[in-house]
Formats: structure tokens, C-alpha cells, sequence
């Protein structure tokens, strides 16, 4: 079946490369320039290729040299306008075809995020990011933006500020001065990449701002690099940050898959209107700037991202009805990794994390019951971004869990993840081609045992079933959540109590790590809602109310409203607001007098702004409406899609 999110004729003829010559203009916000592909013909007598677009305006097109007519298809509101190109005469199969267009993007453009210089860490200079996942790089280039079709790309890119792209910097180099030594802001500078290693569409990404580089630790005899970028007044604590853990991560990942292919694995730091906690870009994984909390504690992020190399990057799904398989399996092996980085309880510990954010998904999803699959069976033209939730990562981690248990444990499961990834590393595939493969692999290499293991599997209910549960439940090592089961107990049964400051102390938390502190939280959160006094001194005692942690405080404030009606929800509804769009100016530690930032990572402002909505549905409207151009156009687009009791937070 074709990808029901692109209108492109992929399966006819396929981009194998593309040549993008870009300016960046900042003062229009818009991407102008050439992109030239190689497109090889996969069906007979093939008259036309057809790109998927969206908001962009086509100057000119040529095919194979000549100059030729183009229609650009009506606008559907998801999958933007086909642009049909016919060829002088119909293509063979094998041909190879070169195309070339010059256009240019709009603001409308989704795949891009202009920031002006306020809206970044230094103040100084605008910024530029991107996001393509799921579908929006047909706004960034016509394209055909499916997963299904991947293609090399070499790049050259014209400037004020520095840039990255997903491929490796070929000049100027990363180590030396910046911006090639000439005045940042002022002169143009052009930018030359190069990405040997096909990928998909939704990995094209680019980045441009102030931008600073610190290499990190290699292993010996590795032949990739890895380094830190971000803007010049957060390089030195992203670089802490991150050297510790990121390479070890990489090494340990490769150890149970295959070597790296990338040839580069570098992390960026982004503004916080990043939507995401991290995008696997290849070569350049962008994060949020809420990892970046001067501890190290939430690094585990990196991670995931790191094994989207193999998982996503390298075994890729064919169309989002199977998007699970990227992300799926991406969680399932980072939680492999804690316990074999750490212990088999931290690993436990990851998934007990994980099944908090998937039961509120699953709740959330009730009235659409349909994006409570594992697969799911998107209809032609339906939005993937509608689906986007912890589901996938968190149901399919746990179905492969569940697999790994039924097999027999690691020892049996683990060689068939090696030869999953040496299988199908550069290719898009379906479910049903990796069930198909995973069935084959014990039937060569297992026993009659595994396959009957395999046979008594309840495949649909784990792929197509619905509803607010697990289709078995899945026990997970817990030893690790005891202590912060034990806190939020004696919290729960002092409810009545007039006593707080004998009862709680801030040394309560003193053997808690950020994560058991989350875990604590949300064990809160499972019983009726703690009276006004109560949620204030625990806001105060234990420094929830300020903390920079934004894991943390999200937690809080999912606690302070846990009851809408109550008189703790309708006083700290304002600091929440305040908190997620940035108006709050934090105390202490140093930090008075400097405004906060906004929460522009979606696991973030959805649920803050989901509970402002039914605790005081004026004030969340108001306190979005006065920020909403600082969010990032996914984000918006997912924020004003916030159902409560069947009403839009934003008519449309």
C-alpha cells in the first residue's frame, strides 16, 4: 500500500539524491534556492513525477535540461499541493531522471522556526531551526516526503549566522574560528555538507544562530567524532552536560547492534520553542534545553536519540501506520541499555516511568480509540501529528518486552536484535515484514518452543487493540520506586494532619534522584487531590514550586490541579501559566531579575495547558493567545487541539 500522508508517485520513480543551493534570509524568514535530484524510474512508460509541496512558491522547473510546464495540485489541509511534473517523453524502467527546480518557501512554512534575537539564550542574533517529522519537509523542499523513499544529499548554504544540517560540516570547519572568522551576523558565509547515508525526508534538518562547537571524547580506534553545539553563552554548560555519557552511550549502543554509519554524532542545543525533547536528525541530534539542568540527570534523553541511529535512522518504517517501529523499538532498546550501563532495576525503573505517561495517553485517547493502537490505519489524507503520543514508545516497548519474556528472556532474544538490524539497516519496512522476519529468524536459529512461543502471542490485541490497559499486564522491577512509594503514602495518609513542618523535611528527598523524585510525584497523583496547605508546603519545603527542573516542577503542578474545583488548582493554575509561557522570574539561586523561558517542549505545555483549560479555561485561553506566536507551529497546532468534555480549548 502507498503512504496514506503523501500524494507523491513514489512507487513509479524514487529520489535516490538531491543537490540543495540555499540562501537563508532572515529578514524575510524565508529559504530560497536550487535543489536538483536524481530520481531513479521504478515503473514503465512513467510520464510524470509527482512531489509532495506545501506554502511554497515554484519559480521554475527543468527536466533533464529543458525547461517545462508544472500544475500544482489544490491545497488539501494535510498533505499540502501535489506538484505534478511531466517528463518530454515517458520514462523506462532503470532510467535515471535529473531534475531541477528552483523555488522558494513561505512563511507558512511548518518545517521552520524563525526566532527573533529576544527569543534566544544570548539576545544577540536570531535563530533558525527545523523540524520535519512526521511531514512537513515538503514545506521545506519539494519532495517526496514519505519514509518509504530515502536518498543521499550534499548541500551548499549561504548565511549570516553559522549553520549544521543533517550530514557532515565539510566547511568551514566545526573547529575553527566561527563563521569562517568573518563578523557573525553581517557577512554571508556559505556552508558545505554532505550526507552519504540515505535517509529519509522527515531527517532533512537545518539549524542557524550563534552557534559554538566543543568536541567530546571518543573511545579509541572508533572512526566517528562527536561534539556539542549551541549558542555562545550555553556551550560551556551544554558541553558539560553532555561529555560525560554521550560517547559511552554510542559504544555500548553499537556493541548490541553494529557499528555506527553516520561517520558524526553531534548533539545541538536548540531555543526552548524546540517542541521535542530530542530529534534524531542524522549527524546532528537535536535537544532541548531543559536537559541542560547542571546535574546530568536527564541525559537519558540522549539515549533515545542515539539509538534511533539503528532504529528509526537505519531500520526505518515504512509510513506512519507503523511509525511504532521507530519508536517502539528506540525505547525498548534505551531501557536495555540502563541495565546494562547500570542494573536490571534501572531498567524497570524506566518502563514504571513510561507507564505513567502511558495511561494518561491512553485516557486521553479514549474518545478516539483508534490512536490507542500499537498500528494504526491511518485513512488517506488523515494527520499523523493528531496521533502523536506516548503510545507508540511506551505500548510498543512494552510489546517487545512481552516478547522478550515469552522467548525466554535476553539471552535468546538479544542475537535476534543484532540480526533485525544487520537485516534490514538502510531499509523501510512494514509490521507485517517484521513479524514475517522475526518468525523466520526462529524457525532458522531457534527452537520449535520459540515459534510455539511466538504462535501464543495475542498479536492483534497487542497491534490493533484498543482501550485503557495493556493487553496483559507487564511487571516491571520496581525496587527503585519503593523509597518514593513510601514518601507519597505517608503525604497521602497526613492529608488531616496540622503538623507538616514535624512531619516533612527537606532531607526527605536527600536519597532521591530526580527520577524517584518524578516517581514520587506522580504516586501523588494516584490519590484523591492534597488540600491547599498541604500542596504549598510541599511546593515550598521541598523547592517544587521553583525548581528548574522542568521534569519536576511539571509533575507539581499536575498534582497542585489535580482537582479543578479545588482552591490549591485555581491559585497555582497561575503559576503554571506563568511557568509554562515564561512570565515567571525565577528565585534563587542566583537567578533574580533574569525572566524565564517559555516551555516550548510539547511534553510540557499539552498537559499544562490541558489542566489550565479545566481549571480556568479564560485563563489558559488568555495566557495562550498572548504567547501563541512564541510556540512552535507543531506545538500550536497540537495545543489548540486540547479536547476537554468534548470541546476545543481553540474553535476552528
Amino acid at each position: 500500500m502507498a503512504d496514506p500522508t503523501s500524494q507523491s508517485n513514489y512507487l513509479l520513480i524514487a529520489t535516490r539524491h538531491l543537490s540543495l543551493e540555499w540562501t537563508l534570509d532572515f529578514l524575510t524568514r524565508t529559504v530560497r534556492g536550487t535543489v536538483v535530484y536524481e530520481l531513479e524510474v521504478k515503473g514503465n512508460e512513467v510520464a510524470e513525477v509527482i512531489l509532495d509541496t506545501a506554502d511554497l512558491v515554484i519559480d521554475s522547473i527543468h527536466v533533464d535540461g529543458d525547461s517545462v510546464a508544472f500544475t500544482l495540485g489544490v491545497k488539501h489541509t494535510v498533505m499540502g499541493s501535489a506538484l505534478h511534473i511531466p517528463f518530454p517523453c515517458p520514462a523506462t524502467k532503470g532510467a535515471s531522471v535529473k531534475l531541477t527546480i528552483e523555488y522558494e518557501t513561505t512563511t507558512d512554512c511548518t518545517a521552520l522556526q524563525w526566532l527573533d534575537k529576544e527569543q534566544t539564550q544570548g539576545g544577540k542574533f536570531p535563530f533558525l531551526f527545523s523540524q520535519c517529522q512526521p511531514i512537513y519537509a515538503r514545506s521545506l523542499v519539494p519532495i517526496q516526503d514519505t519514509p518509504s523513499v530515502k536518498f543521499t544529499y550534499n548541500a551548499r548554504v549561504t548565511a549570516v549566522l553559522p549553520i549544521l544540517m543533517s550530514a557532515i560540516l565539510i566547511s568551514p570547519p566545526s573547529t575553527g574560528p566561527p563563521h569562517d572568522g568573518r563578523k557573525i551576523g553581517q557577512d554571508q558565509v556559505t556552508y558545505v555538507f554532505q550526507q552519504p547515508v540515505p535517509i529519509p525526508s522527515y531527517l532533512l534538518a537545518i539549524a542557524s544562530g550563534n552557534l559554538r562547537y566543543r568536541p567530546l571524547p571518543v573511545p579509541k580506534g572508533k572512526d566517528w567524532t562527536s561534539g556539542v553545539w549551541a549558542e555562545e553563552e550555553l556551550v560551556d554548560a551544554a558541553e558539560w552536560e553532555f561529555k560525560e555519557d554521550t560517547t559511552k552511550f554510542l559504544e555500548a549502543e553499537e556493541k548490541i547492534t553494529m557499528p555506527y554509519r553516520f561517520g558524526v554524532y553531534d548533539l545541538l542545543v536548540l531555543p526552548p520553542s524546540f517542541p521535542y525533547g530530542g530529534m534524531e536528525n542524522a549527524c546532528v541530534t537535536f535537544v532541548t534545553p531543559t536537559l541542560l539542568t547542571g546535574d546530568r540527570t536527564l541525559v537519558d534523553v540522549v539515549v533515545h536519540e542515539i539509538t534511533h541511529s539503528w532504529f528509526g535512522n537505519g531500520v526505518t518504517h515504512a509510513d506512519a501506520c507503523h511509525f511504532w517501529l521507530n519508536e517502539g523499538w528506540t525505547t525498548y532498546i534505551e531501557r536495555l541499555l540502563q541495565e546494562i550501563l547500570q542494573t536490571p532495576a534501572h531498567r524497570g525503573f524506566s518502563f514504571l516511568i513510561g507507564s505513567k505517561m502511558l495511561y494518561d495517553d491512553l485516557k486521553l485517547y479514549e474518545s478516539r480509540p483508534s490512536y490507542q493502537r500499537l498500528q494504526i490505519a491511518f485513512e488517506y489524507g488523515e494527520n499523523p501529528d493528531d496521533a502523536y503520543s506516548s503510545v507508540p514508545y511506551e505500548k510498543g516497548a512494552n510489546f517487545l518486552l512481552h516478547i522478550e519474556r515469552t522467548l525466554g528472556g535476553l539471552d535468546v532474544f538479544l542475537p535476534y536484535v543484532k540480526n533485525y538490524v544487520q537485516t534490514f539497516m538502510g531499509k523501510s519496512i512494514t509490521t507485517q515484514q517484521w513479524k514475517d522476519h522475526l518468525y523466520a529468524y526462529y524457525r532458522e536459529h531457534g527452537t520449535r518452543d520459540n515459534v510455539e512461543a511466538l504462535d501464543s502471542l495475542n498479536w492483534d490485541a497487542w497491534l490493533h487493540g484498543e482501550g485503557l490497559t495493556l493487553p496483559i499486564p507487564v511487571d516491571y522491577d520496581v525496587t527503585l520506586a519503593h523509597q518514593s512509594n513510601l514518601l507519597a503514602d505517608r503525604w497521602d495518609k497526613a492529608r488531616t494532619a496540622t503538623n507538616l513542618h514535624e512531619l516533612f523535611k527537606a532531607s526527605d528527598l536527600q536519597e532521591l534522584n530526580a527520577n524517584q523524585i518524578v516517581v514520587f510525584l506522580e504516586r501523588l497523583q494516584s490519590y484523591p487531590a492534597l488540600p491547599k496547605v498541604h500542596i504549598s508546603f510541599l511546593g515550598s519545603t521541598y523547592s517544587f514550586a521553583t525548581t528548574p527542573n522542568a521534569e519536576i516542577r511539571l509533575r507539581f503542578y499536575q498534582v497542585a490541579l489535580l482537582d479543578p474545583q479545588s482552591d490549591a488548582a485555581r491559585q497555582y493554575a497561575v503559576d503554571a501559566a506563568a511557568w509554562v509561557v515564561g512570565e515567571e522570574t525565577p528565585k534563587g539561586s542566583g537567578e533574580e531579575g533574569r525572566k524565564g523561558v517559555i516551555k516550548g517542549r510539547m511534553k510540557f505545555c499539552r498537559p499544562i495547558f490541558r489542566a489550565l483549560y479545566t481549571v480556568d479555561a479564560e485563563l489558559a485561553l488568555r495566557t495562550y493567545r498572548r504567547h501563541k506566536l512564541a510556540f512552535h507551529p507543531i506545538a500550536r497546532n497540537l495545543i489548540e487541539k486540547v479536547r476537554i468534555g468534548g470541546a476545543f480549548m481553540i474553535r476552528r
